[in-house]
């Protein structure tokens, strides 16, 4: 008996079927569904409560290799000659007279306290290094996702805020300089009151500071004057 076109013979039973497969668009990312959140189903977290960052922490790689160069090749010179007595062969004579110093220098030496004291240094230096995050120029971002970490160089904000600056009108060059806890604004006008000047460029770089989306959003100084004269 012939089975009519377009339908397919009923599946055995036991045997696997295929399930449909929907497309993204049929998903549903409608407003009720968030778009930042993951794979994993991590919730973003809501803008202006990702608290407080802290500053991002340096890999200190150079110093790292530093120490980790001298102390390979103190510790391969040591070897080296520890081999060599072992073989018979007389002792070095640098390890010698390293050995005599030593035993016939007073520790009150001049010489035994310039060694200490550049041996302090190099060791405070390290435990700064160690305790300090370091990456001064990358200001931290408000996290508005749980697993993503955002910075900003200090030199993209202070752009950011001169070209913010320079749409106030009267404005005719301007300096920004941003640190930790302070963005210094230094505007040059040559036309307008000064007082009028400084009031729009507060309000816009107050906007921009804002805009720029950081952790701890530094303090404003703004400061106006006119262009000295030619001559």
């Amino acid at each position: 008996m012939n089975e009519p076109r377009g339908t397919e013979p009923p599946e055995p039973e036991g045997a696997t079927q295929r399930l449909p497969v929907l497309d993204k668009s049929q998903t549903g990312t409608g407003p009720d569904r968030s778009a930042s959140a993951d794979e994993n189903g991590t919730p973003p977290v809501p803008d202006g409560e990702g608290g407080r960052e802290g500053r991002f922490w340096s890999a200190r790689r150079v110093p790292a290799g530093i120490v980790a160069l001298l102390l390979l090749g103190l510790a391969g010179l040591f070897l080296y000659d520890i081999a060599s007595v072992r073989a018979d062969r007389p002792v070095m004579s640098w390890r010698r007279e390293l050995a005599r110093q030593l035993a016939d220098r007073p520790l009150d030496d001049i010489w035994v306290l310039v060694g200490a004291g550049v041996a302090a240094a190099l060791g405070l230096w390290l435990l700064a290094l160690a305790v300090t995050p370091g990456l001064r120029d990358v200001l931290p971002m408000r996290r508005t996702h749980a697993d993503v970490r955002a910075g900003l160089d200090r030199e993209a904000a202070a752009t950011a805020l001169r070209d913010r600056a320079m749409e106030v009108a009267g404005v005719q060059s301007a300096r920004v300089r941003v640190r930790r806890r302070r963005a210094r604004v230094r505007a040059m006008s040559h036309f307008r009151e000064l007082d009028d000047v400084r009031t729009d460029l507060d309000a816009v770089l107050t906007d921009a500071v804002r805009g720029l989306g950081l952790s701890r959003p530094p303090a404003l100084s703004v400061r106006v004057r006119r262009p000295g004269r030619k001559g």
